[in-house]
């Protein structure tokens, strides 16, 4: 069994949790790779949003999103990339997503965008929690 199985008291936890962990894991990193498809207008969605240094911004943050998505989907330094994926999307959530400014036509997918990131912070902070149990 891998230790992620293996509860505090030597007993097998069957749990959802890994399928958990790889679910949102794999949402990041999929979403980031659409990012890397589409760099152009990834870039140019920051620069709309007032990101400075959009160019280098959004390149890094979507490496970031990439690697905290393999990281949580992997349980790989599972600290660091809990850490990484709650920072990446409380950021890109306040910034990217302020459905309470965006234009009239924006606002209902902005505001989907807003909320559907809350249940991935959620969703990191429970795992950022576990990381830090171990």
């Amino acid at each position: 069994m891998d230790n992620d199985d293996e509860g505090r008291d030597g007993t097998t936890e069957h749990s959802p949790s890994r399928l958990g962990r790889v679910l949102l894991g794999l949402g990041l990193a999929l979403q980031a790779s659409e990012d890397f498809r589409d760099m152009d207008d990834t870039v140019e969605y920051a620069e709309s949003a007032g990101v400075p240094l959009p160019d280098l911004a959004a390149p890094f943050a979507s490496g970031m999103m990439m690697v905290a998505g393999l990281g949580i989907a992997l349980w790989r330094l599972p600290r660091v990339a809990t850490g990484a994926a709650v920072t990446f999307l409380t950021v890109v959530t306040a910034t990217m997503h302020d459905f309470w400014n965006a234009d009239p036509d924006d606002r209902d997918g902005e505001r989907l965008a807003f909320f559907g990131n809350l249940a991935m912070i959620g969703g990191a902070l429970v795992f950022l929690r576990e990381a830090w149990r171990r």
